[in-house]
């Protein structure tokens, strides 16, 4: 059973309890709103499974019927508009917030929670993808930056050796070589006395203005090594 299917179900359940008379007016003064959207909706709506997509409509046959739908979404607050798809009009909706609120007024209370429940897990994801995304990119950053710094180390020890460089620069030039998947903050930590990243940051920085003044004078390219 499609989503639309089970919401037109549970309207009808939902109606029928109230009354055997099935039957709903279109004349927007003498009845309840909700009431005649969910006949409205029971007669030619439909409405996309969350999991999918975002969209509620009602095909209307005439203008004058989809006016009278619009007036009723929004004077419900759902944020109605208007369509032509061939010969007829559609009203419809694609905020999912506005859906979940018709689903809850027209009496599919059950559909409402279960978008609802979708709604929730998909930020969920989505907050959780964000999360990912911007952990792995700063792994990346981190491993980037990890691997330039040691080839910097690695150029000063081949061409003329970590003894020319400060106590401070050779002290954690040596634990960049010892720790190479090691953050700023686990380096400084490793340092006696310890050291912040910034600090961490800063002498790693000298590191690479040293190499790359060596690399300079020996008239050598580090794009080209």
């Amino acid at each position: 059973m499609s989503f639309s299917q089970e919401v037109k179900s549970e309207i009808r359940d939902r109606l029928l309890k109230k009354s055997g008379d099935f039957t709903f007016s279109q004349n927007t003064d003498s009845i309840n709103p909700a009431q005649v959207l969910a006949g409205l909706f029971l007669e030619s709506g439909s409405v996309n499974d969350p999991d999918v997509s975002y969209h509620l409509e009602i095909v209307c046959d005439s203008d004058e019927a989809a006016g009278n739908a619009y007036d009723l979404m929004n004077r419900l607050g759902f944020n109605a508009r208007i369509t032509r798809r061939k010969d007829r009009s559609v009203v419809y909706l694609k905020d999912r917030e506005n859906i979940a609120d018709f689903l809850g007024a027209v009496g599919a209370v059950k559909a409402m929670m279960k978008m609802e429940n979708a709604l929730i897990l998909k930020d969920m994801r989505n907050t959780v993808n964000r999360k990912v995304n911007f952990e792995t990119a700063n792994i990346e950053k981190t491993v980037s930056a990890a691997y330039r710094e040691i080839e910097d180390i690695r150029y000063i020890e081949k061409t003329v050796g970590l003894g020319q460089l400060p106590k401070s620069l050779r002290e954690i030039a040596e634990l960049r070589i010892e720790y190479p998947d090691a953050s700023y903050k686990a380096l400084g930590e490793n340092m006696d006395p310890k050291l912040g990243k910034s600090g961490v940051n800063h002498r790693l920085r000298k590191i690479r203005d040293f190499a790359d003044r060596l690399r300079v004078q020996r008239g050598e390219d580090y794009e080209k090594m």
